[in-house]
C-alpha cells in the first residue's frame, strides 16, 4: 500500500485538491441559493410546507439516477458532476436556512425597522446574523455530505478521488484493485476531515459569542 501511494503521491494529492475545490465551489453556490430560496420562503409563509417537501423528496434520489436524467443536458464532464453535487448540497442548507430564519425574534425585526432600517438592511444585519448558526450546522452538514456524493463525478469524468474507487471496483481481483479502491475512499474521508474542521473554525470566526451554542 504504502509502495502504492508513494509511487502516486502526487497525484493523488492533486485529486485530493480537485475533490475538495468540487465540493467547495458547490457548497458555496448552493448556501447563495439556499439562502435566497429561504428568504423567500420566510416572506412567503406558505411555501414552507413545499420547500420542505421539495427537500425530503430532492434527498431520496439517487445520485446516480440525477447523473442519468442530467446527462442529456450537460453531457459528460465536470460540469454535470457540479450540478449534482450543488443540487444535493442546496437541501440541507435550505432546510437549516428556513428554520434559521423563522426563529429570529420578531420583536428585533420590528425594532430594526423602527430605527430606520431598510429591509435589505434588516436582512443583512439582523436576519441573517441571527440565523446564521442554524444555517452554518446546514452548510457544514452539506460539506461533509457532498464528499461522498463528489465521488460519482469519477462516473461523468469529473474531477476527484472516485476514480480511484471507480477503478478499484473496475479492477476486482486484480493486483492494485483494493490499493485503489481504498486510497479513494480513505482519501475522501481524510479531505472530509480537514474540511470540517475549517467549518468548525469558520463558525468560530463568523458567529458572535452571544449567539454561539
Amino acid at each position: 500500500m504504502w509502495e502504492f501511494i508513494s509511487e502516486r503521491g502526487d497525484i493523488i494529492a492533486y485529486n485530493a485538491l480537485q475533490h475538495a475545490n468540487l465540493v467547495l465551489q458547490a457548497v458555496v453556490v448552493a448556501t447563495v441559493v439556499a439562502v435566497g430560496i429561504a428568504v423567500v420562503v420566510d416572506r412567503f409563509q406558505f411555501l414552507d410546507p413545499i420547500a420542505n417537501t421539495v427537500s425530503a423528496i430532492g434527498l431520496t434520489i439517487p445520485s446516480f439516477a440525477l447523473v442519468g436524467l442530467l446527462l442529456p443536458l450537460t453531457m459528460i464532464g465536470a460540469l454535470t458532476a457540479f450540478i449534482c453535487v450543488a443540487f444535493y448540497a442546496t437541501l440541507p442548507i435550505l432546510r437549516n436556512a428556513v428554520v434559521g430564519f423563522a426563529q429570529v425574534d420578531k420583536t428585533l425585526i420590528e425594532s430594526a425597522r423602527g430605527l430606520g432600517m431598510s429591509e435589505t438592511g434588516v436582512l443583512l444585519r439582523v436576519r441573517l446574523p441571527l440565523a446564521w448558526p442554524v444555517i452554518h450546522a446546514g452548510v457544514r452538514t452539506s460539506v461533509q455530505m457532498s464528499m461522498g456524493i463528489a465521488a460519482i463525478a469519477a462516473y461523468v469524468l469529473g474531477p476527484g478521488l472516485g476514480g480511484y474507487i471507480f477503478t478499484g471496483l473496475s479492477q476486482a481481483g486484480g493486483v492494485n484493485a483494493v490499493n485503489y479502491a481504498v486510497v479513494g475512499t480513505v482519501g475522501i474521508v481524510l479531505v472530509a476531515l480537514v474540511a470540517d474542521l475549517l467549518m468548525l473554525l469558520l463558525g468560530r470566526v463568523t458567529i458572535s459569542k452571544g449567539i454561539r451554542a
